[in-house]
């Protein structure tokens, strides 16, 4: 009796409770380190997207003067109004990326999500609802039992 009492105060001592202050501080710390990680990745992703647009507008940029240059310079020749429509689709492609890379088309972007998230967080639920240990773990044996069964597949 007297080995099962001194193993409680060890594993007392060992593992600190929820109610311990310092514990709580210390997990509290580890959440907020966590969420400024994923936010500032959150950040980078964002970052690379945008200039991911700005080089695009950049080539975008280049076809649209060259085809606009052939136009105009056709239209020099044969005077008909026609041979300017390819410009019109082209202006609006160029109108899209060109708030995408440099106007207000991001903040719009994320305005509408927070309206979304506001006032119609029914559409972002997960089909299925929020995975749970014991499904991830029934899938994960799934997969061990397959390889098993079928290695030749995996």
């Amino acid at each position: 009796m007297g080995a099962s009492a001194s193993s409680k105060k060890s594993s007392s001592l060992s593992y600190p409770g929820h109610d311990d202050p310092a514990y709580r501080k210390c997990q509290e710390l580890k959440m907020e380190r966590w969420i400024q990680m994923h936010y500032q990745i959150k950040q980078r992703e964002q970052a690379l997207a945008i200039a991911q647009h700005r080089e695009l507008f950049y080539w975008m940029s280049g076809f649209y003067l060259t085809a606009l240059y052939g136009c105009a310079s056709y239209y020099q020749r044969v005077k008909r109004a026609t041979v300017l429509a390819p410009l019109l689709p082209l202006t609006f492609v160029m109108g899209y990326y060109t708030d995408w890379a440099y106007g207000s088309k991001l903040h719009r972007i994320q305005a509408e999500a927070n309206m979304i998230m506001e006032h119609e967080e029914d559409l972002l639920h997960w089909p299925g609802g929020l995975p749970t240990v014991a499904g991830i773990d029934e899938a994960r044996v799934e997969v061990e039992m397959e390889k098993k069964m079928h290695p030749h597949h995996m």
